[in-house]
């Protein structure tokens, strides 16, 4: 399988007034890690709009089994479960110091061609290469 892992200090601006990250700012976290996984297979979001496919999110679904809090650091790993027929990511959040999970999640994301603006029900063989050559 193919991850990428990222460490983020949680900022006292993603924080609600108990020290606790409010939960919408997860998805900018999973944003981060998905972000690194996408370059480390040599296809990010510049090279998926220069390939003429844009991959938007259609289904994310996050559990958070406990709180990530101001100034903790923690690691956010994305890991790369389907590719043939959308992109599905898994991802897990845990306490980088006590190695505790405190979130895990999925997105997934499918390829739309650019220029006709339509749904592909499988993905482009550009990306089925990209996966198959870091596998």
């Amino acid at each position: 399988m193919i991850r990428a892992a990222v460490d983020i200090q949680v900022p006292f601006h993603d924080v609600d007034m108990m020290n606790v990250v409010w939960h919408g700012h997860y998805a900018k976290y999973l944003e981060i890690a998905r972000c690194a996984l996408l370059d480390k297979i040599g296809y990010n979001y510049t090279e998926m709009k220069a390939s003429g496919y844009a991959w938007p999110v259609i289904d994310l679904h996050i559990r958070y089994p406990g709180p990530a809090c101001f100034d903790e650091t923690i690691t956010v790993t994305a890991t790369l479960t389907e590719w043939v027929n959308c992109l599905k990511i898994g991802y897990e959040i845990r306490n980088k110091a006590s190695g505790k999970r405190l979130t895990k999640a999925t997105t997934t994301m499918v390829a739309v061609d650019i220029a006709t603006q339509t749904m592909c029900f499988e993905s482009p063989q550009v990306m089925i290469d990209k996966v198959t050559a870091h596998l």
